[in-house]
């Protein structure tokens, strides 16, 4: 069952002025439910363009986006956010935590947007501080852990709300190799439990772990 699905996707920056940019070129593409796919491209191809379009956080110029068969271009700015609540877990390169709270806070935090109780909301962010490997770090600040440590933060905190489809965005962008690579391995599993993964990276030793390459050049898919 496709999970994403786009038909003739563009975008175009600064429409009608003298300096417009077309960064999405007509993209046709069907993502599977489970699938674990690496868009890749070099610097300024398009490929986080592409994700923004895909998990509502922009919206195309012109071209179609269905999410679990749902055509989203109609869809209020309200009925966006409560989609990318329901469906996306989002793991950024630059963790986008907030570093005057917990490590326990920040995982909490999606939970309590949806009204789960505080309790409750602390329990399931304690069972994903074990599961990405921070036991014991539940109340340092973000600001008292290492990159590495910030980046599993942000995978935790994007499980909270038991998301069909993780969207990363250079998520070992900022980290050395070794938490990096295990980063990589703690995205797999989560992929391997049925979590369609979707990775934009710049880095082929990383797109080479995915099941499938999504190649952007110019802002069009030239191998997939």
């Amino acid at each position: 069952m496709p999970a994403i699905i786009t038909k003739n996707l563009q975008k175009i920056f600064n429409k009608g002025k003298n300096n417009e940019f077309l960064a999405i070129k007509g993209i046709n593409l069907s993502i599977d439910e489970g699938e674990f796919i690496a868009i890749t491209g070099s610097s300024g191809c398009g490929k986080s363009t592409l994700l923004n379009l895909i998990s509502t956080i922009d919206s195309p110029t012109e071209g179609k986006i269905y999410i679990y068969d749902k055509e989203i271009s109609n869809m209020s700015d309200d009925e966006k956010a409560i989609l990318r609540r329901k469906i996306f877990g989002f793991v950024f390169q630059q963790f986008n935590l907030i570093n005057s709270l917990t490590v326990l806070e920040n995982i909490t935090m999606p939970m309590r947007l949806e009204d789960l109780n505080k309790k409750k909301a602390e329990e399931r962010a304690r069972l994903l501080i074990k599961q990405v490997g921070l036991d014991g770090k539940e109340n340092n600040k973000i600001s008292e852990i290492s990159g590495g440590q910030m980046q599993r933060v942000a995978i935790a905190r994007a499980l909270a709300n038991n998301p069909k489809i993780i969207l990363a965005d250079e998520p070992t962008g900022n980290l050395d190799s070794k938490s990096g690579m295990q980063i990589m391995e703690i995205l797999k599993d989560l992929n391997k439990s049925g979590i369609t993964l979707i990775i934009v990276t710049h880095d082929l030793n990383i797109a080479n772990t995915a099941e499938r390459i999504i190649k952007i050049k110019d802002g069009e898919i030239v191998e997939s």
